[in-house]
């Protein structure tokens, strides 16, 4: 018998040296090694579909990579709620260690942001960032009052959904979930020094190398078994967003949704008042249909876009009606109205069009661009007819044969068949007092003028 023993203790120490885990200690956690690599994924710009689609390949990649370990740079003001759920349970059930690092210096993990921070199985800070400001915001979304407290039953709902929220996934990976739900709740934000005092990060690292180093034989725990992180010194694959997702994340901005609605319409505009120009109308349909794309990423106010249709309209009634000025004045104000209510929902996560950087600029260019249309217009309206009847009353031109009355003329060009008041001689300078059809009322003009009159 204990020959037998010794023979099994024998392969069963041969067994764990061939698959690496022979020299760890006895009842250590195992070192997730796997790849020998770190995967590692940049997020900056708004939480979306696109984004969220990216962030969930990349953790499939891992997983199937068998990479050590997925980092997670983050630079967000938030995003679409519907989208950071997916993210955040990609993340809780990944079977590889995610790491939300926000990165560079001067990155925010604000609203949306936040909860992907608190959800990654490490959760670390660069120098000179912050976090938090985590409360739902909007003034659309089909509130409903009561009538003796005004209270608004929409906000409290999204407020206490989101504040369950983010306690569970503090909860669930043992942070700070007092602030958490002040993120939500009271809008709190802080700096990294402050995150890692009170327990919301686990760590702050200037560089990758360093946030590699600090991860080293640090104790996870992934889906349901803790691991211990090796990670220091290895090689860092980069992956990247395809072609196809990188143009979607950019359209699910509100910011550019905005300005490219703003540009169809100024296309549109241009063609309609100048046809044949093509090229403005082209670009405008282009712009338009990207923007449109961009509203079916993106949950938007019908009031808002009604209220931007409304602005456009009000532009283009400016060039066709003597307004003074108050049709342009209308149309600024519904655009900047509705710009600013258009993506201001709760579901948005905090996101809403930059009125000073986007919104205002955008509103000056549309009306520096109707205005000079609308006054090319009106010049062309004050000045003199260059064709049809209205232009040949009171030309000149000569005889080109003896009018008595009836006979040829020449003028701008053109032979025309004339009836004179008087008669009139050839070559003598004639001028025009009517149109009858093909033929034109002349008499002698009143100062003599040249044979190539005309």
């Amino acid at each position: 018998m204990r020959a037998r023993a010794a023979a099994l203790a024998v392969l069963l120490a041969a067994a764990g040296v061939a698959t690496g885990r022979g020299e760890e200690p006895a009842g250590a956690p195992p070192v997730f090694r796997a790849g020998g690599h770190v995967n590692l994924i940049r997020v900056d710009g708004s939480i979306n579909p696109a984004s969220a689609d990216f962030i969930l390949k990349s953790i499939r990649q891992s997983e199937d990579e068998g990479a050590a370990a997925l980092i997670l740079e983050l630079d967000t003001p938030g995003g679409l709620l519907a989208s950071t759920k997916d993210i955040i349970q990609g993340i809780l059930n990944a079977g590889v260690p995610v790491v939300v690092y926000v990165s560079p210096r001067g990155a925010w993990a604000g609203s949306a942001g936040t909860f992907i921070t608190l959800a990654g199985h490490v959760a670390a800070m660069a120098p000179g960032t912050s976090i938090g400001a985590a409360h739902p915001v909007g003034i659309g979304g089909g509130r409903a009052k009561d009538e003796e407290g005004g209270r608004d039953f929409a906000a409290e709902k999204a407020e206490n959904f989101t504040a369950a929220f983010i306690e569970s996934i503090a909860r669930e990976r043992g942070r700070n979930v007092e602030w958490a739900v002040k993120a939500v709740r009271e809008s709190v934000a802080i700096t990294q020094d402050e995150a890692l005092r009170i327990g919301v990060v686990d760590l702050v690292a200037g560089t990758r190398e360093e946030l590699l180093d600090q991860l080293e034989g640090r104790v996870v725990r992934v889906r349901g078994r803790e691991v211990t992180l090796s990670v220091a010194g290895a090689p860092v694959r980069v992956l990247e967003m395809d072609l196809l997702t990188r143009i979607m994340h950019v359209l699910a901005s509100p910011d550019v949704a905005v300005v490219l609605l703003l540009a169809g319409a100024v296309g549109l505009y241009v063609e309609f008042n100048q046809p044949g120009l093509i090229l403005p109308g082209v670009v405008g349909a282009v712009c338009l249909i990207l923007g449109f794309i961009a509203l079916q990423i993106l949950p938007f106010s019908w009031t808002g876009l009604l209220l931007l249709a409304l602005g456009v309209s009000f532009f283009a009634a400016e060039a066709f009606v003597t307004s003074y000025g108050a049709f342009f004045a209308a149309g600024v104000i519904c655009f900047l109205l509705g710009g600013s209510m258009i993506f201001d929902l709760p579901e948005l996560g905090g996101l809403q069009v930059s009125f000073y950087t986007v919104l205002l600029p955008a509103a000056a260019a549309f009306a520096l661009a109707a205005g000079t249309v609308v006054y090319a217009v009106g010049r062309a309206r004050a000045a003199a007819p260059q064709a049809g009847v209205g232009e040949l009353l009171g030309a000149r031109g000569r005889a080109d044969e003896p009018l008595s009355p009836r006979g040829r003329v020449f003028i701008h060009g053109e032979y025309w068949n004339a009836v004179s008041e008087e008669p009139v001689e050839e070559g003598e300078t004639v001028e025009v007092v009517g149109v009858e059809g093909l033929c034109l009322r002349v008499r002698r003009a009143r100062s003599r003028g040249g044979p190539g009159e005309g």
